[in-house]
C-alpha cells in the first residue's frame, strides 16, 4: 500500500529542531545546497525515521512533485541518488519501493547525517562506536609504525586547537575531527581513510549531545587524545590502539551509552 507524503517533523522546510523526542535526539543537517539534494535529503530522513517502512511504496510522482514544488527530473535525480544509498528500488508495474534498512549504505556520509537529522539514540551511539572499535585502534597503531613528519604536525595541530578552543565549540569539534583524520590519514590506508564519514558523523553526534564542558571532563578528554599523538610519535602500536579505545569509551560513557 502506498503511504502519502505528509510534511512534518524533519521534512518541514526551514530545519528540525532539536532536542530529545520519545528517547530520540535530533541533530539538524540544514539545507542542502541543490534542489534534488534537499528532496534526497528530505525524502531520506522521512524513511530512516519510519514514515515508510520497509516495503512501502512512495506516493505517486504528482504528490510529491506538489509536496517539494520541484521538476519531474529533480525528482528523478533525487529519487536515483536514494537508490545508489540503497535506500529505495524501483520495481516495474509496482513503484519506488524502500528497501530493508540491511540494504542501506551506512558508510554513505549522507545517510549517517540523515541518521542525525530522523533522530538517533543510544543503541545508534553504541553501533557506531562499535565500527569505531573495530577500525581506528588498528588505524592508530598502522599510523604509530609508519607516520613521518608531515603527520606529526596534522596530529599537533589537531590537539592544538582543541586545547586553544571552548570545549563546546565548533572550534573544539573540528580539531577533534582533524586529529583523527590525520590518525587514518597517518595510518597509509585508503580504506581507513574512508571510514571518516563514520568517524565525522560519530563526532559530530558526540560533540551536539556531549561536549565535555566541566573542567575534569575537558581535562580528560585533553589527556586521552594527547595520548594517542604521544603514542603515536613515539612509535608506540599498541598504545596508540589502547588510546584510541580510551578515547572512544569515554565519549560513550559520557553520552549514557556504554554497555
Amino acid at each position: 500500500m502506498r503511504a502519502p507524503f505528509v510534511l512534518s517533523g524533519s521534512n518541514k522546510p526551514g530545519g528540525v529542531p532539536s532536542g530529545a523526542a520519545g528517547g530520540l535526539v535530533v541533530i539538524p543537517a540544514g539545507r542542502a545546497r541543490s534542489n534534488h539534494a534537499e528532496v534526497a535529503r528530505r525524502l531520506g530522513t522521512a524513511i530512516i525515521a519510519g514514515r515508510y517502512p520497509a516495503g512501502a511504496r512512495l506516493p505517486g510522482d504528482g504528490e510529491l512533485l506538489a509536496a517539494f514544488g520541484v521538476s519531474r527530473p529533480v525528482l528523478r535525480e533525487s529519487v536515483k541518488t536514494l537508490a545508489a544509498k540503497g535506500l529505495l528500488t524501483t520495481k516495474a508495474r509496482v513503484g519506488t519501493v524502500v528497501r530493508e534498512r540491511a540494504a542501506w549504505n551506512m558508510f554513505d556520509a549522507d545517510v549517517l547525517a540523515w541518521h542525525l537529522e530522523a533522530g538517533i539514540d543510544r543503541r545508534f551511539l553504541r553501533d557506531l562506536a562499535e565500527i569505531r572499535l573495530a577500525v581506528e585502534p588498528a588505524a592508530a597503531a598502522l599510523a604509530a609504525e609508519r607516520r613521518g613528519p608531515a603527520d606529526l604536525v596534522a596530529l599537533e595541530a589537531g590537539l592544538a586547537r582543541m586545547r586553544d578552543e571552548a570545549s563546546d565549540s565548533a572550534g573544539f569539534a573540528e580539531g577533534d575531527l582533524a586529529l583523527h583524520v590525520a590518525i587514518a590519514v597517518a595510518s597509509g590506508n585508503p580504506f581507513m581513510r574512508s571510514i571518516g564519514g563514520v568517524i565525522e558523523v560519530a563526532l559530530r553526534a558526540s560533540f551536539q549531545l556531549s561536549a565535555p564542558v566541566e573542567a575534569a571532563e575537558r581535562e580528560a578528554t585533553l589527556t586521552a587524545h594527547a595520548a594517542i599523538v604521544a603514542a603515536i610519535a613515539d612509535r608506540d602500536p599498541a598504545g596508540a590502539a589502547e588510546a584510541v579505545r580510551r578515547v572512544i569509551h569515554n565519549g560513550l560513557r559520557r553520552h549514557g551509552a556504554a554497555a
